[in-house]
């Protein structure tokens, strides 16, 4: 059976900062995502988007900010994943913030038991409610999927926790932005970890390396891509910025390993916020990349 990619766009902010990540689904359609990963060679579906859900503060749960409103749009996440799945579809999910890998993981949970996690992001997201200064979940998503913080996000799939920690390789994050709490749950953990700082002028490497680690544990991988994991001063598109990052080149190279994975479960793009874009130049500079990153994605499929 061929490789098909089921593109399902997630125009969520709740778990965010604030809002404009809501708007990305929307944004990389106009500009020409499908065309361009047709182009690609990628035999794409495309699934439609989930409802609109933006930020919106929550001052009487400061330490878990609109907990509610993230549970529902993961759930919701997972059902359309599921439903993907179970058509044989690979699901490529844009968000939206970094919450919505809750949703994607637990959907394939729903068929494939042996999963694990390729989370190349810019942050290790290991904060929970009783350790957050902001409340905010979008710094949590990787504590949720290990079975620490708010149970109803915790519990949201099949299984608890949802991942076994060495199902999940963290790649790209910035260790002088994590908090003591997570610095020590981290030292604790039996995730595999590559800092940025770790990867010297090797990143593709690495990305390699993690990639064969991973594929050892597990017999499915998806990918969690969080564009913050890119140097903003070059490509200034995260919600977040982050500098002394990955540059766009070295990113998009390391991505392009990830998903030329024979065992791609999915892969979520997270963290675009249009608003930093107003003029659309960045987010047509990502699609090309993006999509001529994702050709391994077709090779594979040509392979079958």
């Amino acid at each position: 059976m061929p490789l098909r990619i089921g593109l399902i766009g997630v125009p969520s902010s709740a778990g965010a900062h604030g809002p404009g990540q809501e708007k990305a689904p929307s944004a990389l359609r106009k500009a020409g995502l499908i065309g361009a990963l047709r182009t690609a060679g990628l035999e794409l579906e495309d699934l439609g988007d989930l409802p609109v859900a933006r930020f919106q503060p929550d001052r009487a749960n400061r330490k878990r900010q609109s907990a509610s409103r993230v549970t529902k749009v993961a759930g919701q996440v997972a059902d359309a994943v599921g439903r993907a799945v179970e058509r044989d579809v690979v699901p490529l999910v844009i968000g939206g913030d970094c919450t919505i890998t809750l949703g994607v993981v637990a959907g394939l949970l729903r068929r494939q038991s042996d999963l694990g996690l390729m989370y190349f992001d810019g942050d290790a997201d290991l904060t929970t409610p009783e350790t957050t200064h902001s409340g905010i979940f979008d710094s949590m998503g990787v504590a949720h999927l290990i079975g620490e913080g708010a149970p109803e996000l915790a519990h949201i799939g099949p299984r608890y926790p949802l991942l076994p920690q060495d199902r999940i390789a963290l790649f790209g994050f910035h260790p002088y932005e994590i908090e003591p709490a997570e610095a020590g749950l981290l030292e604790r953990s039996a995730m595999l970890r590559y800092p940025v700082t770790s990867l010297d002028d090797r990143p593709v490497d690495f990305a390699r390396e993690a990639l064969a680690r991973l594929e050892e544990r597990s017999g499915a991988v998806a990918v969690h891509f969080d564009v913050d994991v890119m140097d903003s001063a070059e490509i200034p598109l995260a919600d977040w910025p982050h500098y002394d990052a990955l540059s766009f080149g070295d990113a998009m190279r390391c991505l392009s390993v990830f998903v030329g994975s024979s065992r791609l479960a999915a892969l979520v793009v997270t963290e675009i916020n249009p608003d930093h874009d107003p003029e659309g130049l960045l987010v047509r500079q990502f699609i090309d990349a993006f999509a001529d990153a994702l050709r391994p994605v077709a090779a594979n499929a040509a392979r079958r």
